[in-house]
């Protein structure tokens, strides 16, 4: 068997009866929705349950699958300890997910546990399933802060693992939409709050799942959706089959969104295989960026493409700008995949004797000795954005006035700690946030005096 149908669905509590007290009536559409998924798993009596939480165990660059033989939670947090659950896992399908994981060197299991009982984001779920099915075990994963295709790749992993045990299964998408609907709800509005609603349930209600991918990072942080990246996993778990959807509710009148969709695997459908499809734009339009860099960039990727495959330093290639090689100054080689940050090394004043060198050397340290990340993996290779930044002199100013966030970067001084911020970084607005993540870098405490200085870089994309 494996998986024999997928189902989105939201987690607020109030829809507890024993924790709304009477409030949950307002998502009266919902509840007969969740409903109605709950009679439709008792009706396929699943041997397995997988449920994918964005309130279980995150990690940055990790999806924690949650280990052991059985487990417990209650609704004690949301004022209703008597609304009790204990589960028991199917640690025969954990291990397989394992397994596979392990052998792809793909970044998940059960390490990194750190809270065993249930979260909420699980047990609103199970609330619906055990009032109409006591049959089946569960497996419980977080999310991560991994790409997209990663989160996709991990539902083909969860297929895999089910088709090689022969598992009959349910895998069940845990996660509210944009919680900025209105200006009364507890997070108030944006725009881009409906826009993200609209958008997902009409991807959701027709299975384009590939459309999933196009969501940007930054509009899904101004809706401030939650599951997104759930939704993702799921999704992954029917690849390359033709799927049958169902939207059956979607309500907004607590200000968050919950949306329900139901879906059935109708047959192999290679059409469909979203992930490769995804892969292959994302390598085309890099090597196509690649080809139009200017010599700086194509001396980061090569020198990253060396060290990375066979851990050989490139030498300084003929035919570069003068400038290059004869011209010393600090640069620092910045690494993205998928939109994320992979790598950042640099290097305040220059260490080599030429620009040319100190690109080399950085573009090295930033693929395989930033602690922050794993090494990068040969094949990472295709799927990587490289920028260099050359710095200019340094100069000394008295304080954040003489600071511009996109024009000048940021060196924090104080005794031999010193941290240095790139200018014009996303995220990054004012001078006072400037200031305080150079400070993070080098360790340096509110308390401590410190000195600035600014500088301006040369970017190259």
């Amino acid at each position: 068997m494996g998986i024999i149908a997928g189902f989105m669905v939201p987690h607020p509590p109030m829809i507890v009866p024993d924790i709304g007290r009477g409030s949950e009536a307002q998502v009266e559409e919902t509840t007969r929705a969740y409903e109605r998924v709950a009679e439709e798993i008792a009706a396929l009596c699943p041997e397995t349950i997988v449920i994918t939480s964005p309130h279980s165990i995150m990690y940055a660059d990790w999806f924690h699958v949650s280990p052991g033989g059985k487990t417990a939670g209650s609704f004690a947090a949301f004022r209703a300890p008597n609304v009790a659950f204990s589960e028991e896992y199917d640690t025969e399908l954990v291990a397989e997910i394992c397994r596979l994981a392990k052998e792809a060197d793909f970044p998940a299991g059960t390490e990194g546990e750190r809270d065993k009982s249930l979260d909420h984001g699980t047990m609103v779920p199970l609330w619906f399933i055990r009032n109409k099915y006591k049959g089946g075990k569960i497996v419980r994963i977080g999310l991560s802060g991994l790409p997209l295709t990663d989160h996709y790749k991990l539902g083909m992993l969860i297929k895999a693992a089910a088709e090689n045990l022969g598992r009959r299964t349910v895998i069940v998408a845990s996660g509210d939409l944009s919680h900025k609907l209105q200006e009364y709800g507890p997070y108030g509005y944006v725009p881009e709050g409906p826009e993200y609603d609209e958008r997902i349930m009409d991807v959701m209600g027709r299975a384009a799942f590939g459309e999933l991918f196009d969501f940007d990072e930054g509009f899904c942080d101004r809706a401030a959706e939650c599951g997104h990246r759930s939704f993702v996993i799921m999704s992954g778990a029917f690849d390359g089959t033709a799927v049958k959807a169902e939207r059956l509710s979607h309500q907004d009148v607590t200000g968050v969104g919950y949306g329900i969709c139901t879906f059935y695997p109708d047959g192999r459908d290679d059409s469909r295989r979203f992930l490769d499809a995804r892969l292959s734009s994302i390598e085309n339009e890099l090597n196509a960026r690649r080809d139009q860099a200017d010599d700086y960039v194509k001396l980061a990727y090569a020198a990253v493409d060396a060290w990375v495959s066979r851990r050989d330093t490139i030498p300084v290639p003929a035919g570069l700008p003068s400038e290059m090689l004869t011209r010393r100054a600090g640069t620092f080689v910045s690494i993205h995949k998928h939109g994320a940050l992979r790598g950042c090394i640099g290097t305040i004043g220059p260490t080599q004797g030429s620009v040319a060198e100190e690109i080399i050397e950085n573009a090295k340290s930033a693929s395989t000795r930033d602690p922050r990340f794993a090494p990068i993996q040969t094949a990472e290779l295709p799927y990587l954005e490289i920028s260099v930044d050359v710095l200019g002199e340094a100069e000394d100013i008295d304080s954040e006035a003489e600071l511009d966030v996109k024009r000048y970067g940021v060196i924090v001084t104080s005794g031999r700690k010193r941290g240095l911020l790139l200018p014009d970084l996303d995220g990054v607005d004012t001078p006072a946030q400037q200031i305080d993540i150079a400070r993070q870098k080098a360790g340096i405490h509110k308390f401590e005096k410190i000195s600035l200085q600014r500088f301006e870089v040369i970017r190259h994309h």
